[in-house]
């Protein structure tokens, strides 16, 4: 039995998989919030070359994958899929388990897989300085990765508490090059507004965002990228999927379950919507997102249009949202405390095609540090959401009685995380219980924004 799957680089895949074009109930537009008509592609000019936005509106199968991108690619990829024996040995079980590692990236996890395309696309159209926020750090070293590639200027705005928790991102990204910023800065008025309100504020992705727009939207020179949530980024992550299908072939298995963790939806997608395309056309299967109890979008949101950033920048986009203005608790899965999910994801979710699971910060560091010992991987605290679900599955799967192949996806290493797992030894950690009233608070906001139904 084969411990790691490893393909050739010529057997990488070359184009990506777009799921729109399989999704039996499109996704409804996003939409202009002024006028809440949708929204065209000359309104996201300001913010994106129009290779992306052209891909984030594309309903094509497959869209081409550069051979510039395909070259960068090279450098890490194909990632391997490993059968995680041990794991199944100390969980005494006999089930299948496998994980796809996207932790051999330069950046330790599988945000590099869109940094690389939206850097070169951007290079293709000129475009000096590239502006982005970061929760816990992999989004933003991913791209300070890639515009070093091409040539390209990069500035982060790092989500202030895990600017607090993890040093080591941020060296990391100057090392490439970047310019980082703990948001809320004085800088925009989106981040003075914050302070403003709360001068000791954790900050969140969706104030970071604000705040990257507002530099880009400011200078023709500058174009803004986002590591999640758009069709776009997704679309990009689908290489991982597609890798884990041809490396599945090798070993005669297919998965009963997938399992990955959602922040915005690019983890979960990359790995699960090649596998969804089976699902649609008829094949039995469990697809699991995983998120934080502490910040329950899929699980406890609501559908609703929302903007994607703290401050109203964006379109309203159609999602499963717990409030643009809420202000996730300060957990370490800083990549994971995003208020709402991609109009992608929330669109399965509602059609029953994919189901979501929130667990607690504690259970997860109990899981990472289970699955550190077995495979010898110290996980990101992002991924150990997903090794906790893989966990309950197996639990579920031995009441049972049954056997099942269950697939995750390890989206990068916790190598750079170490801080978070001192914190949990040393029992600072703490679970964070989500309350009705905090999510009536921040929904009942929301009704204004919708469009109101015509006559």
């Amino acid at each position: 039995m084969e411990k790691k799957i490893l393909l050739n680089e010529r057997d990488m895949p070359t184009q990506w998989y777009n799921i729109v074009a399989d999704m039996p109930n499109k996704p409804l537009p996003p939409l202009h919030p002024a006028t809440k008509r949708p929204v065209g592609p000359d309104d996201l000019v300001p913010l994106f070359p129009m290779a992306l936005i052209q891909q984030e509106v594309s309903a094509e199968r497959y869209i081409d994958i550069p051979e510039e991108v395909q070259q960068a690619y090279r450098i890490w990829r194909p990632t391997p899929l490993m059968r995680a024996t041990n794991l199944e040995k100390a969980l005494g079980t006999d089930c299948k388990i496998y994980y796809k590692y996207e932790g051999t990236s330069p950046s330790g996890s599988h945000k590099p897989n869109t940094a690389i395309p939206q850097a070169y696309y951007n290079k293709q159209a000129g475009v000096k300085r590239i502006i982005t926020e970061t929760g816990a750090g992999q989004w933003g070293t991913a791209l300070s990765f890639a515009c070093s590639q091409f040539g390209i200027d990069c500035e982060v705005y790092m989500v202030r508490i895990s600017f607090d928790q993890k040093p080591y991102r941020k060296i990391l990204m100057n090392t490439f090059g970047a310019k980082v910023h703990a948001s809320p800065t004085n800088h925009t008025q989106a981040g003075r507004n914050a302070l403003a309100a709360n001068p000791d504020t954790p900050g969140s992705l969706g104030l970071a965002i604000s705040e990257a727009i507002e530099v880009a939207v400011g200078d023709d020179q500058t174009k803004y990228a986002l590591g999640s949530v758009l069709n776009h980024v997704l679309l990009h992550q689908t290489i991982i999927g597609q890798e884990a299908k041809k490396q599945l072939e090798y070993t005669g298995d297919y998965p009963d379950i997938i399992i990955a963790p959602l922040g915005g939806g690019s983890n979960f997608a990359g790995l699960a919507f090649p596998f969804i395309k089976d699902k649609i056309a008829g094949k039995a299967m469990r697809c699991i997102a995983v998120e934080p109890a502490s910040c329950p979008k899929l699980t406890k949101g609501k559908f609703m249009y929302d903007f994607g950033d703290t401050q109203g920048y964006t379109p309203l986009l159609p999602m499963y949202t717990l409030g643009h203005t809420f202000t996730p608790a300060a957990i370490h899965a800083g990549g994971l405390r995003y208020h709402g999910a991609s109009v992608l994801c929330s669109q399965l979710l509602k059609d029953g095609l994919i189901e979501a699971q929130a667990i607690q910060q504690l259970e997860c560091f109990e899981a990472g540090v289970l699955f550190a010992k077995a495979e010898g991987i110290v996980p990101a605290p992002e991924a150990n959401h997903g090794i906790a679900q893989v966990i309950s599955e197996v639990n579920r799967a031995k009441e049972e009685g049954v056997s099942k192949t269950i697939l995750f996806n390890l989206c990068g290493h916790g190598f750079v995380d170490m801080a978070a797992y001192q914190d949990y030894f040393d029992g600072k950690l703490r679970d964070h219980v989500f309350t009705d009233e905090e999510l009536t608070a921040e929904i009942g906001k929301l009704e204004v924004l919708q469009p109101q139904p015509t006559e």
